[in-house]
């Protein structure tokens, strides 16, 4: 039992030196080099649905209308695939909580045994000082816990991204998804945003509310040389998580 746990545990230190060693070498690599942009690419679609085919245009004589028009002035609202629209995000969530949790318990027992058959006189042979059979077992215990513990927390996001449409789902609805890069000296901010909007919910400005995304994926994040200072070491890391106590 011993030895498997070891070789586990040399498995997973062996493993966890080989990633550290393969993310060492390429930052060593990168080192006074600002970090790359992701290349600009066509958003992979968070739904499987088939891309609609483009509409052949047909002009009637003497008419003012066009065929796959929704209304007489055009719409410039986002209604078909690769169109963008602008998506307003604006979170203040904030959570507090106070729990107190406080138990306390004290258990005796105590058990006798007066007569077994005669053969209670024998138990001073077996035991060398004297037995008295009316309290041969007397147990005492007693426990105590107390926790506290408290939550408060606030964010606050105010953004604004551009995304494009993916796909336009068979009731009409549409899937969106959005990325955003922004690099600063050495620091690139990544914003991300992706989920299902209805079209009526599009404002007359081309706009929607993050709110107003269904199955709403909102990512708020960077990478760079602050974010690599504000993460633990690799060691501590694995540290933490094979230590039991």
């Amino acid at each position: 039992m011993f030895t498997s746990s070891l070789a586990r545990l040399s498995a997973v230190a062996f493993l966890a030196a080989a990633l550290a060693g393969c993310n060492a070498a390429d930052r060593i690599s990168n080192i006074g080099k600002a970090p790359d942009l992701s290349p600009i690419a066509a958003p992979a679609p968070t739904v499987a649905m088939p891309m609609p085919a483009p509409e052949e245009v047909v002009y009637q004589p003497n008419s003012l209308w066009r065929s796959g028009s929704r209304a007489f002035f055009r719409d410039q609202r986002a209604a078909r695939v690769g169109d963008i629209l602008t998506v307003l995000i604006n979170v203040e969530d904030s959570a507090k909580v106070n729990n107190t949790t406080k138990r306390s318990r004290s258990n005796s027992e105590n058990a006798g045994m007066n007569n077994l058959f005669g053969y209670e006189s024998y138990l001073g042979k077996v035991f060398p000082n004297a037995v008295d059979n009316t309290s041969l077992a007397d147990l005492d215990s007693t426990s105590a816990s107390e926790g506290e513990g408290s939550v408060d927390r606030k964010e606050t996001i105010d953004l604004t991204v551009a995304a494009v449409v993916t796909q336009v789902l068979p009731n009409g609805n549409m899937v969106i998804a959005g990325r955003q890069q922004v690099r600063v000296n050495y620091e690139v901010r990544d914003l991300l945003v992706s989920g299902i909007v209805r079209p009526e919910d599009i404002s007359n400005t081309n706009t929607i509310q993050h709110t107003q995304i269904a199955e709403a994926r909102i990512s708020y994040g960077g990478e760079g040389q602050i974010s690599d200072m504000q993460q633990p070491r690799y060691g501590q890391q694995l540290f933490d998580i094979i230590m039991p106590f």
